[in-house]
């Protein structure tokens, strides 16, 4: 993994968004405090469960291949789970699956993946989903990664945008590199999502975080409330943040 400090101050490329001004993401953060929760209907969730691939996060892969099966499960009495898989690794590749409605086809490509070297392309992700939502409503994206090797203020802007169309971000950081700890929780709140950090010790509480977003995307937020009462504390957490 490149080093996150290295890269904290870089500009956008010529052709990318302008940078946010702080009183532009204040505004984003007023209009996304005053949306409503979101709601399924009676169709399933659509959630996308994005990786951070490059070097650094392979021990943790095999861990979150099994957690994610665990989405699924959690999600089915309440109509089910819709779930695309991206990913992003080396140089330049960004990866995005077709739709998944079971666990065994998502997991047998989840096995086929190697963490390779390389930086972040989370602005790329923000890019995907904001053109995927536009074609059909997705509930819900879950990323998980350990740092940040971009400008923090186009990323929060992105987010910002995916508030505006009622996507939340829940983003879930392994370890505490402050830089991406710093635009993690902004990034959550723009979007109306949450942010938690995590460790490779704490399994089961990330297990139930992962339980908790799908519940959120297939019955809402009265549906997570009712889980949290019998998950990991941190479940809790999560709903105080999507309530405020």
């Amino acid at each position: 993994m490149f080093n996150p400090k290295a890269n904290a101050d870089t500009k956008p490329d010529a052709g990318n968004q302008s940078v946010a001004s702080r009183p532009e993401l204040d505004a984003f953060l007023q209009k996304v405090a005053a949306m409503p929760p979101v709601q399924t209907g009676n169709a399933a969730g659509r959630l996308v469960f994005a990786l951070d691939a490059t070097a650094s996060r392979e021990a943790t892969w095999d861990q979150a291949m099994q957690l994610q099966a665990e989405m699924f499960s959690s999600a089915q009495s309440l109509g089910g789970l819709q779930v695309q898989l991206c990913y992003f690794r080396g140089i330049t590749e960004f990866y995005a699956s077709e739709w998944y409605l079971e666990t065994a086809p998502l997991l047998s490509r989840m096995t086929g993946i190697r963490c390779q070297a390389g930086i972040t392309k989370i602005g790329r992700l923000l890019d995907h989903v904001k053109a995927e939502t536009r074609q059909s409503r997705i509930h819900a994206v879950v990323y998980i990664g350990d740092c940040m090797e971009e400008n923090m203020d186009v990323l929060c802007q992105r987010a910002g945008e995916l508030g505006l169309l009622n996507v939340p971000l829940f983003l879930f950081q392994e370890g505490n590199e402050a830089t991406a700890r710093r635009c993690f929780v902004e990034m959550a709140r723009l979007s109306g999502g949450a942010y938690s950090p995590f460790d490779r010790d704490s399994a089961d509480q990330l297990r139930d975080l992962l339980k908790a977003v799908a519940v959120y995307a297939s019955g809402g937020l009265k549906a997570l409330q009712d889980f949290s009462k019998k998950a990991h504390p941190a479940v809790k957490l999560l709903g105080h943040q999507l309530s405020r």
